[in-house]
Parts: structure tokens; C-alpha cells; sequence
């Protein structure tokens, strides 16, 4: 007995090492164990076919790490605690495991509730009628002149089918409804309050098979040929229309909703706990849906702290950006000169000099500030204009004028008079002239640096067995 229980235990432990070791720690990011699974379903994600510039897995480590480190910083200044982020993140984590909620028995469920209750009223109010009718419109402003003469067309057209006209043939010579007129007069099944109330009145007091007398709506004079009538249609001729409906009109999250405040009440959990609840269940049976919940989590940490650390700190610190350009400056320059100003057209050709003089003795920047308020304040716009820094090609006004090409130069319509203002440079005068570039390069420089420190800051350990056996397992 003693050796069946501990060939048992053996049994056990070794079950349980395996289920352990059948997911391995790849790599531990301060103190944080990182599964390989996690780690291979980031590589597989960002190294998918048709991925540019893929890499190998030993190439992919130190990105993985530096945006694991990343999130690790984000944490620890709290980022994960505002209010704005645990909003974003749920309402995308509950997105995912929300619809999960129900079942194609739920939705069939409300698809028949919708049914009955449309069912209900029509067949409660007399069901469906099929018509076919004559029209001869009248205006509601008509004369008495044209009154009578549409009723004497009226009269004549139902003389006719009293002697034997074919109806149908009849609607479609001279009926002024050109939908249902092509159709011999028919119109689709209606229901009450679908038309006007004379119609109504008339389409549901004849018999199948009668033909009304003429008579007059808001539309003009009518004669009705009730064809039959039914009840509601059935179920599964609706089920599909009723289905894109739900879809279509939002109804589903109501139906989550509804499911959620049942279960709610059944087993005494919060909505939340039991959107927890089903999101562990989901997690074990797809570790994909884990990952693309804890990447979208980390991405908005990872967004937020980018963006404090590195992208808007180098868009707006001007003295840093004008140190780095003052430091590099030899990176910046340019292969071939470039013009400095503006290209514009004029109505008048004495704006040609007032431009120049009213941007003479401003900052460049201010320029089309200064010009807008001067020129194209009010409702006709005098001048059209082109701000910038100019390369040979980048504008065929700047290249005739500037650059001394060939170019060909279209006037623009309405602003026959053009000119450019401004300098030529041979290499950049100040940051603000390749601003752009700088901001590009700095943010680089922060990244660099920030990286570094968080290398420094966190430990990193990588199991070197565990990795190579990343998607060979």
C-alpha cells in the first residue's frame, strides 16, 4: 500500500513539473518572470510574413527587453493608476470579453422577442393587405379647374375597368405613381400606419378581390384593387433581416447588458466580477487573447511614458532643441542650397511690392499671420501663398525665379501677378530651419539615453536555453 501511494507522489510531481516547465521563464525583467509563450507570441506577432524589416529571435531580445523596461517605468510612476488610463484600457479589455458574454441562443432569444412584438401589432391591427392602385396626382393648391379635370380622368379611368379594363394594364398606362405603375399598380404588403388614413380606410374595408371607387388623399385621386391579405410574416422568412437589424442598431451590447444584470442576480456578483470571472476562463482556454489584452495595456503605458519622456519633451523644449542643433550642426547640411520664403500670386499687381513690405522686418515665422490679417481678412482673398523652405523641384515659381531653371510657370486663375520673397541658403542659418529634422534627431538622442538608464536601473536576466527554444518546442 505504502508503495502505491508513493509511486503515486512520484507520479504527481513529476505531472506537476512538466506542467510547469511546458511554459518556461525566457527571461526575468526586474524581478517580473516573462513565460515564453509571451515572448514567442510578441516575436510571431511583429515578425509575421510580409513584415519588412523582420528579425531573428536573438535580434528581437533587446527590442522586447527595452519595451518591457518601458512599461516597467510607466508602472512605477504610477501612469497605470489614472483615472484616464484604467477607463481606456477596460473599455478595450471589456471589448474583447463582452460579447463572450452570450449566445447564439441569446441573440436568437431577443431576434423572437422582436418578432412577436412586431407579429403582435400588426396582426392585432388587421394584419397585411395587398393592393394594387390607380393615382392621378393633384397639387394641394390646385385650381378648381384642375380639380374637375382630374376628377373627369378619374371617373373615365374607373368607367373603364367597370367595363372590363385590365387593371394592371390599365396602372401602367396612365396610373402617375411611376414605382408601382411599372408593376401594374401593385404596391407591397402594408400595415396600418404605413400610408395615408383615406388609403388605409379603404384598402382594409374592401373585400379580397374588390375594387374601390375613386377617391381623394393628401396625394391626389385613387382607385384601390385589394388583392388579399395575410397575416404577419413568419419567423424564418424575417430571421435574417431581424439578425442584421440587432447588429445593425447596437442591440447586441443591450442584450450583454441584460444577460449581465440576470447573472448578476443569480449568483450575487457584481458585473465586473463576473466580466473577470469570464475573462480567467477565456485566458486559459486561448493564452493569445492573455497576450492581446496585457499588449494593449502595456501599449498605453508605453504611449503615455514615450510621450512624457522622449516625444513631447523633445517637441517642446526649445533650448535643448537649439543646443543639439548648435552641437550638430554639421549634421545638417544640406546638399544643394535652398530658398527661404514664400511664393504667392497677386490680383492686384501693386500687392506685389505691399507683400514684401509688410513681411520686411518680422520674424519669418509670423509671416503668414501677418499676411492673412493684411490681405485675406475679409471675404475676398487678394493673395494666394506658399510658406517654406524650398528645394530645387519643390516649386516651379522658386525654380524659375531662384533656381534660374526653365521651368514653366502656370498663372493661377484670378491672381494673374507672381513673385517670390525671401533668401537663399546655402546651408541652414538657425535650428528653426530644419527644425523637423532636429526634433526627429533629439527625440532619438532622449530614447538612447532614457534606454540606457532604465538598462542600468532594472535587471535583466535571460535564460539562453530557455530562448533558443523559442517556436522550435
Amino acid at each position: 500500500m505504502k508503495a502505491k501511494l508513493l509511486l503515486g507522489a512520484m507520479l504527481l510531481c513529476g505531472s506537476l513539473s512538466f506542467a510547469q516547465n511546458a511554459d518556461p521563464v525566457v527571461m526575468t525583467i526586474n524581478g517580473n518572470p516573462v513565460l515564453r509563450s509571451e515572448f514567442e507570441y510578441s516575436y510571431n506577432k511583429n515578425n509575421a510574413e510580409g513584415v519588412i524589416d523582420k528579425k531573428s529571435v536573438d535580434e528581437y531580445v533587446d527590442l522586447f527587453i527595452n519595451y518591457k523596461l518601458k512599461v516597467e517605468a510607466a508602472k512605477e510612476a504610477r501612469l497605470d493608476t489614472l483615472m484616464s488610463f484604467q477607463q481606456e484600457f477596460a473599455g478595450y479589455r471589456d471589448q474583447q470579453i463582452r460579447p463572450a458574454m452570450i449566445t447564439d441562443e441569446d441573440v436568437e432569444r431577443e431576434a423572437k422577442r422582436i418578432y412577436t412584438q412586431a407579429q403582435q401589432q400588426v396582426d392585432n391591427n388587421g394584419g397585411m393587405v395587398k393592393v394594387a392602385h390607380i393615382l392621378i396626382v393633384m397639387k394641394q393648391q390646385a385650381t378648381a379647374d384642375e380639380n374637375r379635370q382630374a376628377k373627369l380622368r378619374i371617373d373615365s379611368i374607373y368607367n373603364a375597368l367597370k367595363n372590363g379594363a385590365d387593371f394592371a394594364t390599365l396602372a401602367k398606362q396612365v396610373s402617375q405613381d411611376p414605382v408601382s405603375a411599372s408593376k401594374g399598380g401593385e404596391l407591397p404588403l402594408i400595415v396600418k400606419g404605413q400610408t395615408l388614413r383615406e388609403f388605409e380606410e379603404q384598402a382594409w374595408n374592401l373585400k379580397d378581390g374588390e375594387m374601390s371607387k375613386p377617391f381623394t388623399t393628401a396625394a391626389g385621386w385613387h382607385i384601390v384593387l385589394k388583392k388579399g391579405h395575410q397575416n404577419f410574416y413568419s419567423y424564418d422568412s424575417q430571421r435574417e433581416a431581424i439578425l442584421k437589424y440587432i447588429d445593425q442598431r447596437g442591440l447586441r451590447e443591450q442584450i450583454i447588458n441584460e444577460k449581465l444584470d440576470t447573472l448578476s442576480k443569480q449568483k450575487a456578483m457584481t458585473p465586473a466580477a463576473l466580466l473577470k470571472a469570464k475573462r480567467t476562463e477565456m485566458e486559459e482556454k486561448d493564452p493569445s487573447l492573455k497576450y492581446l489584452i496585457q499588449e494593449y495595456h502595456d501599449g498605453l503605458l508605453l504611449y503615455e511614458i514615450s510621450n512624457r519622456t522622449v516625444w513631447e519633451k523633445a517637441q517642446k523644449d526649445e533650448a535643448a532643441l537649439e543646443a543639439f542643433f548648435k552641437k550638430h550642426k554639421k549634421n545638417y547640411r544640406w546638399e544643394e542650397p535652398r530658398f527661404k520664403g514664400i511664393a504667392y500670386y497677386t490680383r492686384e499687381e501693386s500687392d506685389i511690392k505691399a507683400v514684401k513690405k509688410t513681411v520686411k522686418r518680422i520674424a519669418f515665422d509670423a509671416w503668414a499671420e501677418q499676411l492673412r490679417k493684411t490681405f485675406n481678412a475679409d471675404s475676398v482673398l487678394r493673395i494666394r501663398v506658399e510658406k517654406g523652405i524650398f528645394k530645387k523641384g519643390d516649386n516651379a515659381l522658386v525654380d524659375r525665379k531662384i533656381f534660374k531653371t526653365d521651368t514653366t510657370v502656370t498663372p493661377m486663375k484670378d491672381y494673374p501677378y507672381m513673385a517670390v520673397y525671401g533668401k537663399k541658403l546655402k546651408a541652414p542659418k538657425e535650428m528653426a530651419d530644419v527644425r523637423a529634422l532636429v526634433v526627429t534627431d533629439y527625440q532619438e538622442y532622449l530614447e538612447k539615453q532614457w534606454v540606457d538608464a532604465l538598462r542600468k536601473k532594472y535587471e535583466v536576466t535571460i535564460d539562453e536555453n530557455v530562448l533558443k527554444t523559442v517556436n522550435k518546442h
